[in-house]
């Protein structure tokens, strides 16, 4: 399984600008931590053209070299995450109409599923198709698919996310969840999900919608999941501007460096390493990179967790 998803791995990062070497090539045998990071100025705004020499990694304190960098937009899998539970139901047709306007600006090559969620997690795309590069196909399916009732199941949503994205065809792996952090009917815990999310290669994204009459939200959970895995948290302060924060996502996804390294730890033993990654700004500029706070080292018996979005 290890050897696997390195091929795989080798395949998704050839061609693309390595330090040292024209093409990116890796060992089957070496764990390769690759890390997506965006960086911003103090005005918060994205910061493009910075070179591999700009960046400084860190491992549980420890500097660790670069083997791989790039810097250029590429195709992303992305799983759609919309809470349909009762508590949505005011904010349907909104929701639908923002996530087909995020999926019509995405790059061309994207690929797409949705899960929609209450108490039950359930696909919009037909199985057979599992992902879709077909904005308009899913904007139907998600019109078709989404009907907003019963209780909510936040984790085992992610969850099951999670193990979508492991069919994906994309180095770059990304979930949006739409909800307003509320889960009242998961067989999974808060502690589980985010476990297993911290030893994937995806990064999740959150939008919370949260009607203050709803007692069982929490949008504070969406955005551990969030700070947790490299991406961002929104709370617009109105479903109208939904819409904004899904252009944000965009904009976040489509604007991050690539780098990667192999780890001074050679450790497989399942324990949390903490990242850390500095930015040297050119002329003085006071920069900052954001990305994951760490990874779960997976042990040999548990699924590969070497990559770090």
């Amino acid at each position: 399984m290890r050897t696997a998803w390195f091929l795989t791995m080798c395949v998704a990062l050839a061609g693309a600008e390595t330090l040292g070497q024209e093409r990116a090539t890796f060992s089957s045998s070496t764990d390769l931590v690759v890390l997506h990071v965006t960086v911003r100025d103090h005005r918060g705004s994205l910061v493009s053209g910075l070179t591999a020499e700009s960046f400084r990694v860190l491992e549980d304190d420890v500097g660790q070299e670069l083997s791989f960098f790039r810097a250029q937009d590429t195709p992303v899998s992305v799983g759609l995450l919309i809470d349909s539970s009762g508590s949505m139901a005011q904010n349907r047709d909104r929701v639908v109409t923002a996530v087909a306007a995020f999926a019509e600006a995405s790059h061309p090559e994207d690929e797409f599923f949705a899960l929609v969620f209450n108490e039950r997690v359930q696909p919009v795309v037909p199985a057979e198709r599992r992902f879709t590069t077909d904005p308009p196909v899913l904007h139907a399916a998600l019109a078709a698919g989404l009907r907003a009732r019963g209780r909510t199941a936040l984790y085992d949503a992610i969850s099951v996310a999670l193990d979508e994205l492991g069919h994906s065809h994309r180095e770059r792996q990304v979930i949006v969840v739409v909800s307003d952090g509320g889960d009242n009917a998961s067989t999974a815990t808060f502690a589980e999900t985010l476990r297993k999310a911290q030893a994937s290669n995806v990064v999740i994204y959150a939008v919370a919608l949260v009607d203050p009459l709803v007692r069982d939200r929490n949008p504070k959970l969406l955005r551990r999941f969030a700070d947790a895995t490299g991406g961002r948290f929104f709370e617009p302060p109105g479903v109208a501007r939904v819409d904004a924060a899904l252009r944000d996502v965009s904009l976040d996804i489509r604007s991050g460096y690539t780098l990667a390294y192999v780890p001074r730890n050679p450790r497989r033993d399942g324990t949390l390493r903490r990242i850390r990654v500095d930015v040297v700004a050119p002329h003085g500029r006071r920069l900052v990179a954001s990305t994951r706070m760490g990874y779960i080292a997976a042990s040999e018996r548990q699924p590969p967790a070497a990559v770090i979005p």
